[in-house]
Formats: structure tokens, C-alpha cells, sequence
């Protein structure tokens, strides 16, 4: 059977060691965020992802949704029960404002503490991970009677939200999108249409189900520009705000998935459904794209949690496993085998998992803070700054982060053999699990895209310039230091790769866009790559001074950081070289063949 314990110690060492959350007492929410505070909380979600929600992961996988004769939906079991002592806990609103019944803590905070949820039951964490994105585009562009009548019940988790972008003939294009909205004289609309692979789209945890959905207004201009988007619930509200009769939303069927299967994932027809105008006019992409990229940094926070479970029960398997005796003489005299963990094949692939794992911890954290910054600090060109980062972070978070969740939950897979295949000991839920993360929120391949032809250039490459002055900045600082060259003589290597890399796309994708497009993947991984080797650089400077200062009882720890640190350098950022060199490779052969010789 699986195992999972949730990294507190880990995330507390990031968030007060690397990131020292205590700098930020200035920003609203922070100083309650006291460092009791902080490790009490991820204490309690430590409980809750291991003792409520973790337990029926399994069983929800193995029992799936079912979809009623009245095009209802019932979760597996144990689901709603599980549900209801999360939203009880109030870890919905933990980073929403106060005013709408949440707690005001830095979205940091949330971050952390989601790791640990999703990690324990990815396919539940999506039915409120859906709610919180609802709750930010409602947040952003709901009118004060909107916000006032769906707040405070979202979150409370007493109502739950989702989104609907997806139609049978498009997916990423949606400018192709055909749901109609048809003005009615008391201001609302009727909506027609049918959306796919809408997760969360019906179930039984919730009193009301918020969609919001993305629809043409008759007469509206076609492609994205007449794209306007409804708030459209399962009941809509009587006089007095409480859910009252159906609207024409209903399940018509549950997608047969390959993972999540405790997630409903469902095909919506919307029969003239009574719609409320969120937003502007034909500026519903404005408002869906808050909640994109929520759900993007969720996402990628998906990919790390998946790793990290799988992770565990690998190096579990690992340590108990005897299999085969050890290359440099046996190290279990009184057994027949050593155990797995002794062989360097299996460190290695645990070490890769490992490394990318704590060192993506550390990049989701960091995006995340950047994030509080620009919402919340009353510094205009500080906010402009974490802004212009966040920005370019997202596609690189959601893209890297999500490709290696499933590269590592197949490798830690590989840890158990055959016995990795077979459901026992729970390796295949998280394979499959981890396979959607890369697809959903904007496929891998688009948000490369977006970050080579819209990313890079924005307001005249402001966001890059700036990361790659911070990464530099750092080398500089602390190449004299005798304990950090080793780390920052590794990444000002990888730095001046992704530097050449775009100078590359400057000067050869402007005229031949496709080289943009050739190279894009791998451009994106090049800077995932540097990013956490930044992120490694830090963690070995914390781990230095955290050692230099007297670690006591956390020296162990400290120095095991070191060690992952040094592999990490020494044996995942060479892969900048081969990122740079595929880049400048150019687009030709690869538009070479004719359509017909795939």
C-alpha cells in the first residue's frame, strides 16, 4: 500500500531560510503570518492531507464517479465526508480577503499548504483548487452584487466553482468556440451550447455549483474578440441567496479517463441556461485568463505534488527491497541480497527525482511570492517588478514542472519493477494521475509558445532582462565565497546558455517565426533548468550560513541540502548545453517533410 508524509520540515526551511517570509511583515496579511503561526498551519494541513484526505486516494481512483439517471453525480465514497472536514478547516479562503469569509494569509501560505493536499489526493484537491480559481476571476471582475451573492459561500466550500472553456470542435483555439448568449429583457442571458472536459462539473459535495463559462453574445465579432464570459449556476439564486431552482445546466456524460478518475470530469450541455454577465463585454477571455493562470501555478503545483509522493514510496521500496548484491562489496552480510537503495543506478534515479523535486519546491514558493508582491505591496515599481516575473514564470512553472511530474512518477515507478506496474502498490495511479497535469490549463507545446512569442518580448523584455540581472547578480556576489563557487560557477554556466538561447531567438525568429516554434520546448526546459539551479544556489547559500551560524540538530539536514545541491548541479544543469545547442539547430529539418511522409 502507498505511504505519504507531508515535507513540512522542508517547506518551513524554504520559507523561512531561503525566502525569509519574515521581510514581508509590510504586506497586508503577512504579519499574521508569524513564524508560529506559519508552522502551525502547515502542521494542520500536514494532518489533514495525511489522515483525511490521503486515505481515500486510493479507493477513489479504484471506485470512480458515476453519473446518475437524472444527470447527477456521485463521488466515490468517502469523498464528501472528506470534503466536508476540508472546507470545515477553512482552507479554501486561507489566502482569500477577509471581507468574503477568508483569512487574508499570504497566497505563499496557500501554496505551501497545497502541495500537501494535492499530493495526497489530487483528483479531490480539484473540486475546491477549481473553486479558488472562480473565486479570483469573480474577485477581479464580479460587479460588488456579484462578489456579495457568490463569495462568501464559495469560500465557505458550501458552493463550489468551476470553468468552462473546452467545446467538442476546439480546445486551445478558442476563438472557434460556438455557446451562444442570447440578451433577456431583466438582463440576463440564455446559454446554449455543450463544453468537454469540464473538471469538477458536477457532484455531490455541494449545495450549488458556480460555472463559469465563456460564450458569443448574438451579433458579437467572431474569434476571441467577441468572447464574453457568465457566471452560470446549477441552481439558480432565489430573492433571498439561497440556491432555488435548476437551470438548463446538466452532466451529459462523465469522460472515461486514463487518471484523476475521482475527479468528475464532465460534458456540459447548456440548454438556455440563465447566464449573469461577468465582466465587460466581449472581454470574457480578460477575466477566464485570472483564473488561468491560477489554475496554470496549480497545475505545476500538481506536477511537484505527484513527484513527491511518488518519490516516497520509491525511496520507501528502495530502502526495503533486497535485490542483487552491492558493486563495491555487500553491504547486508546477514541477508541473501542487498537492499535496491545500495545500487547507483537507484540513487541516481532517485537523486534526479529528488533534486528536482525540493529544487521545484523552492521555484513554487518563490513564484507564489511573487505573486503576494504584486497584488498586495503599496510599492507601484515593486508590484510592476513581481508582476513582470510572475508573468514570465507561469508558462515555465505550469510547462517544466508538469513534464518532469510525469518523467519522475515513471521513474520512481521503475524503482518497484514489476511489482510498479500492478495496482498493489500504487505506483500507476500516480503515472496516470500525473499525465493529465501536462495537457490541461494549456498543453505543454502552448505554453512554450507562450513564452518564446509573447513572454520574452513583453514590454520590451523587462521580465528577462531583470531574472537574468537577479541570476547574475547573485554569481557575482558569491563567486569569492569558497563554499558557493563550486554552485555558482554551475550556474552563471547555465545562465550564459539560456542567455545565448535568446539572443538566438532575437536574432533568428523574427524572420522565420518557425524557429520560434522548433525551439520553444526546449527553450522552456533551458529556463526551468536555471531557475532551479537558482533556487539550488539558494538553498546552498541558507544551508551554508544555516550551518556556519550552528545547526545543531538541523546540521544533518543542512548538509544533505548541500549534497542534493552539488548533484543537482553536477549531473542536471550540463543539460542546459544540449537545451542551447537543440535551440540553435533551427527550425528547417524539422519543417522539412511533407505532411504526407508522417
Amino acid at each position: 500500500m502507498p505511504i505519504y508524509k507531508a515535507p513540512v520540515n522542508d517547506t518551513l526551511f524554504i520559507l523561512n531560510d531561503v525566502l525569509a517570509l519574515e521581510r514581508y511583515n509590510n504586506l497586508p496579511g503577512f504579519a499574521d503570518a508569524t513564524g508560529d503561526m506559519v508552522e502551525a498551519i502547515a502542521g494542520e494541513a500536514a494532518k489533514v492531507a495525511e489522515e483525511v484526505l490521503f486515505p481515500v486516494n486510493l479507493s477513489g481512483d479504484q471506485e470512480g464517479c458515476t453519473r446518475n439517471d437524472d444527470a447527477t453525480v456521485k463521488t466515490p465514497k468517502g469523498f464528501k465526508q472528506a470534503y466536508d472536514l476540508y472546507r470545515q478547516g477553512g482552507w479554501i479562503g486561507l489566502a482569500v480577503p477577509e471581507e468574503f469569509g477568508g483569512q487574508g494569509l499570504p497566497y505563499v501560505l496557500h501554496t505551501a499548504v497545497g502541495e500537501y493536499m494535492s499530493s495526497a489526493n489530487m483528483a479531490l484537491t480539484m473540486y475546491p483548487g477549481l473553486t479558488q480559481g472562480a473565486i479570483a476571476a469573480i474577485l477581479v471582475h464580479g460587479s460588488d452584487e456579484q462578489k456579495a451573492a457568490y463569495l462568501p459561500k464559495m469560500v465557505e466550500g458550501t458552493w463550489t466553482g468551476t470553468m468552462n472553456l473546452t467545446e467538442p470542435h476546439c480546445g486551445t483555439d478558442l476563438g472557434l468556440l460556438r455557446t451562444k448568449a442570447v440578451p433577456q429583457a431583466d438582463g440576463s442571458y440564455r446559454i446554449s451550447g455543450q463544453k468537454i472536459f469540464i473538471s469538477a462539473g458536477d457532484h455531490d459535495m455541494s449545495e450549488n455549483i458556480v460555472h463559469l463559462v465563456l460564450a458569443r453574445i448574438e451579433g458579437a465579432p467572431e474569434g476571441t474578440k467577441g468572447i464574453s464570459l457568465f457566471i452560470v449556476p446549477k441552481f439558480i439564486l432565489k430573492d433571498d441567496g439561497t440556491p432555488g431552482t435548476k437551470n438548463g445546466v446538466s452532466c451529459g456524460a462523465i469522460e472515461h479517463k486514463m487518471g484523476i478518475h475521482g475527479n468528475a470530469t464532465c460534458v456540459m450541455n447548456y440548454d438556455e441556461a440563465t447566464g449573469f454577465l461577468i465582466g465587460a463585454e466581449n472581454k470574457g477571455l480578460n477575466a477566464m485568463f485570472v483564473m488561468m493562470n491560477e489554475a496554470r501555478l496549480g497545475v505545476g503545483l500538481q506536477g511537484l505534488s505527484i513527484a513527491e509522493i511518488a518519490y516516497q514510496n520509491a525511496a520507501n521500496y528502495a530502502r526495503e527491497r533486497l535485490q542483487g548484491r552491492s558493486l563495491s562489496g555487500v553491504k547486508n552480510p546477514n541477508g541473501k541480497a542487498d537492499p535496491l537503495i545500495v545500487h547507483p543506478d537507484i540513487r541516481r534515479t532517485l537523486m534526479t527525482i529528488k533534486a528536482w523535486t525540493e529544487g521545484g519546491r523552492a521555484f513554487t514558493l518563490w513564484t507564489a511570492l511573487k505573486s503576494d508582491i504584486a497584488h498586495r505591496s503599496a510599492d507601484e515599481k515593486e508590484r510592476q517588478a513581481a508582476d513582470d516575473i510572475l508573468g514570465l514564470m507561469t508558462p515555465i512553472l505550469k510547462g517544466v514542472l508538469t513534464d518532469k511530474g510525469f518523467d519522475h512518477a515513471v521513474m520512481a515507478q521503475q524503482v518497484f519493477g514489476g511489482h510498479g506496474y500492478i495496482e498493489e502498490h500504487g505506483m500507476s495511479q500516480y503515472v496516470r494521475d500525473a499525465r493529465i497535469a501536462m495537457i490541461y490549463e494549456g498543453a505543454n507545446g502552448i505554453q512554450a509558445l507562450d513564452l518564446v512569442g509573447r513572454k520574452l518580448g513583453m514590454n520590451g523584455g523587462r521580465a528577462v532582462m531583470a531574472l537574468f540581472k537577479e541570476i547574475g547578480d547573485f554569481c557575482e556576489e558569491n563567486r569569492n565565497d569558497e563554499k558557493l563557487a563550486f554552485f555558482t560557477k554551475h550556474l552563471k554556466k547555465g545562465l550564459n546558455d539560456l542567455q545565448a538561447g535568446t539572443m538566438w531567438f532575437m536574432q533568428n525568429a523574427m524572420a522565420k517565426p518557425d524557429n520560434a516554434g522548433a525551439g520553444s520546448t526546449d527553450y522552456m526546459h533551458l529556463f526551468g533548468l536555471v531557475t532551479v539551479g537558482y533556487m539550488w544556489a539558494k538553498i546552498a547559500k541558507a544551508a551554508e550560513d544555516g550551518l556556519a551560524a550552528g545547526a545543531g540538530e538541523r546540521a544533518d539536514f543542512l548538509k544533505n541540502k548541500l549534497i542534493t545541491a552539488k548533484f543537482f548541479m553536477e549531473r542536471l544543469m550540463p543539460e542546459t548545453a544540449l537545451r542551447k545547442t537543440r535551440i540553435e539547430a533551427g527550425a528547417d529539418t524539422t519543417m522539412e517533410l511533407a505532411a504526407e511522409a508522417f
